[in-house]
């Protein structure tokens, strides 16, 4: 039984990493061609009147990976201070699922053409601009990485200050309950002897009474 779970732990955990990170790549693809959609609408005007191909080839390139080279690491660093990633396992793992997903909408739309709809060249600067967005998440996630260990240990140096303000507190406090104790004493003793130091109180001397004479004596006879 010890020995099944052994072995089924690590798989469990790589299989939710693989999950995680599958999900991070479909979620960042279909939030990065949402806004790139939204821009490319908005700026076609703009786009199709420059007057060189390069530049135009390249606002098209970059609104098109958008979701890579934005969203993506945006998602990693936001990830990575919450989660303990790995840095190129993630950022491989991520952008390729967001890249199969858009090939397979493409390959369904317009078949093998909707791949090298630009010609290679442009194919070739597509996928450069995709090496470069696993770059960028890469760092993306070591900066998430530093980031949040810097937190941590300054949560802990935090911790540690407000330990020793309240043991400083308790110290205090402790020479503050010796010393109103100490007081008592010093009270305690100092009433005792005023009270040993008083005199007792004089007993009256006895009043010495004549005695009364007899008033009549026995008649001589």
């Amino acid at each position: 039984m010890s020995t099944s779970k052994a072995f089924l732990d690590p798989l469990r955990v790589r299989l939710l990493r693989l999950q995680f990170t599958v999900g991070l790549g479909l979620f960042a693809w279909m939030l990065g061609s949402f806004l790139g959609s939204v821009l490319y609408m908005r700026l076609m005007g703009r786009i199709q009147s420059l007057p060189f191909d390069f530049l135009r080839i390249g606002l098209e390139l970059t609104l098109k990976n958008l979701w890579v080279i934005g969203v993506l690491p945006l998602l990693c660093y936001g990830a990575a201070r919450v989660v303990e990633l790995r840095p190129w396992p993630t950022a491989l793992g991520a952008a390729l699922a967001g890249r199969f997903f858009l090939f397979v909408i493409l390959f369904v739309s317009a078949g093998i053409d909707g791949w090298l709809k630009g010609g290679w060249v442009v194919a070739t600067l597509d996928w450069l601009v995709f090496a470069g967005g696993v770059v960028l998440c890469h760092r993306a996630v070591l900066r998430g990485r530093a980031d949040a260990g810097s937190q941590a240990e300054k949560a802990r140096e935090q911790a540690a200050t407000k330990q020793d303000e309240y043991a400083e507190f308790l110290r205090e406090a402790e020479r503050a309950g010796e010393k109103i104790a100490q007081r008592e004493a010093a009270s305690t003793e100092t009433q005792g002897a005023v009270v040993h130091m008083q005199p007792a109180p004089e007993q009256a001397p006895e009043s010495a009474e004549p005695k009364p004479e007899d008033a009549s004596k026995a008649p001589a006879a």
